[in-house]
């Protein structure tokens, strides 16, 4: 079976296990995901089957659109509820100094991934080392937060939307927007991410992958039983000849190639489209 479409992953379960309950209702063995989420979190997760798990890397799935419920004086190492150690109680505060602050997060920022997150450490998870009591540190990272938008507040619980580019640790931003309201612990009550780049979820329907990739479309001018049957192609005969990545529309079929140095090379040949 060969399929592209986006899930819908609730809370409280893993990526994994959620990805194997999905093999079980397509009845297929072979299936991937992009962009893994933690049981904590829900939303959508971007499914590939068959040979269509070879195409994540070419979807159009930047930026990333994110819900979250900030928990304000909640302190949490995990920096969401699985971890809370003590609750202060807080003042409330006002609509406007909420909304300003959501706001501010907009642009470029630097700031520390939570110590449990899924980064490397000579080879080991960041959440294995921090369940296991290890000391670390990690490197500070860099986001760009495109578009911010507060939801609701209900204090002490501020829900926000944010835009985000890849790998944008959506806890760390709400430990930031807390200590932008002066206020020193938060953690995030519930998370849910809506979009990943254009794919949103509906009903787990098949994606057209023709308008879901992130790469030009090129032409060629070419025999055309040179794509049926993966033959070599001639640069001279490619509409477009700049080098980078490009599809080939072979009707029920698309070719990746990549043109290199006057060379083309096919990247995936002959993916199916449904």
């Amino acid at each position: 079976m060969n399929r592209l479409f986006v899930a819908y992953k609730p809370s409280g379960i893993g990526s994994n296990l959620f990805l194997s309950k999905l093999k079980r209702k397509y009845q297929t063995k072979k299936a991937g995901f992009s962009g893994t989420l933690d049981p904590f979190a829900k939303g959508v997760l971007l499914i590939g089957m068959g040979s269509h798990t070879k195409l994540f890397r070419f979807l159009d799935k930047t930026p990333k659109t994110y819900r979250a419920t900030l928990w304000l004086g909640a302190k949490s190492e995990s920096l969401d509820t699985e971890m809370i150690e003590k609750v202060e109680i807080l003042q409330e505060l006002g609509h406007v100094e909420i909304e300003n602050a959501v706001n501010s997060l907009m642009g470029e920022l630097e700031y520390e991934p939570p110590i449990f997150s899924a980064k490397r450490i000579n080879g080991q998870r960041a959440y294995d080392l921090a369940r296991a009591g290890k000391e670390f540190t990690l490197n500070k990272i860099n986001s760009t937060v495109y578009e911010t938008k507060l939801i609701h507040y209900s204090h002490p619980f501020v829900t926000f939307e944010a835009t985000v580019s890849e790998g944008t640790y959506i806890r760390s931003l709400g430990l930031i927007l807390a200590r932008r309201l002066g206020v020193e612990y938060g953690s995030l009550s519930s998370l849910e991410r809506l979009r990943e780049g254009q794919f949103g979820y509906n009903n787990e329907q098949v994606l057209d992958i023709k308008k879901s990739l992130n790469i030009p479309q090129n032409f060629y001018a070419g025999d055309s039983d040179n794509l049926k049957y993966g033959r070599v192609l001639a640069i001279e005969d490619l509409q477009k000849q700049e080098d980078g990545y490009y599809w080939l529309d072979n009707g029920d079929t698309i070719s990746i190639i990549n043109i290199q140095n006057n060379e083309v090379k096919y990247e995936l040949g002959r993916i199916y489209t449904c």
